[in-house]
């Protein structure tokens, strides 16, 4: 897919944030990411996100606190939900929190829970998803986020590959639908 991207002159670019389950301090890197890339680099203000399994937690608060950078959202089994991988006990300590004191502020860092800035910003999203994936349970992840986002009035995609999990499987790189829609919205200029 980075191949078809390239030939259509799609940059491909990203940082990483180690361990920080979406947390405030990862998604500081990314705006400094994106603030370089901008304006060191002339690169368009409005990006493509690809995340892939716990990359989704990242880019979905991210974007969520910034949708006017934001062209589109592609998801590959993207993490979606901090309770359901890596719990609220592993991910409490990216958040400098307690898993208890996280719990009480999941919406403010769950991205189930932030969808309305990208609906209301009119983000398409297209997420590919296993239906047999026990890492990332679809229902509690891309499922959700399907259900959730189409109620308050967003455009989603969610193509659920049959008999697949969270896995290595090379289909999940070449999905000719997930290709199209990244150029078709990288390549958009009336945004």
């Amino acid at each position: 897919m980075f191949k078809l991207w390239l030939d259509q002159g799609i940059a491909i670019a990203g940082i990483d944030v180690g361990e920080s389950y979406g947390s405030p301090a990862g998604r500081k890197l990314y705006n400094s990411l994106h603030q370089t890339l901008v304006a060191d680099h002339g690169l368009a203000p409005r990006a493509c996100l690809l995340g892939r399994s716990r990359g989704g937690l990242m880019l979905y608060n991210w974007a969520a606190e910034n949708p006017d950078k934001v062209a589109c959202i592609a998801g590959i089994y993207p993490v979606c939900n901090l309770a359901s991988w890596p719990g609220l006990a592993r991910a409490c300590g990216a958040y400098g929190l307690s898993a208890g004191e996280l719990r009480k502020i999941l919406g403010e860092h769950n991205p189930i829970d932030r969808l309305s800035p990208l609906a209301k910003a009119m983000i398409p999203v297209f997420h590919i998803h296993g239906d047999k994936d026990r890492v990332v349970p679809l229902e509690a992840n891309s499922g959700t986020v399907a259900k959730r986002y189409a109620k308050l009035g967003g455009t989603m995609t969610l193509k659920i590959i049959r008999n697949q999990g969270h896995n290595m499987w090379t289909g999940w790189f070449q999905d000719q639908d997930l290709v199209n829609f990244v150029i078709a919205h990288a390549t958009d200029r009336s945004k």
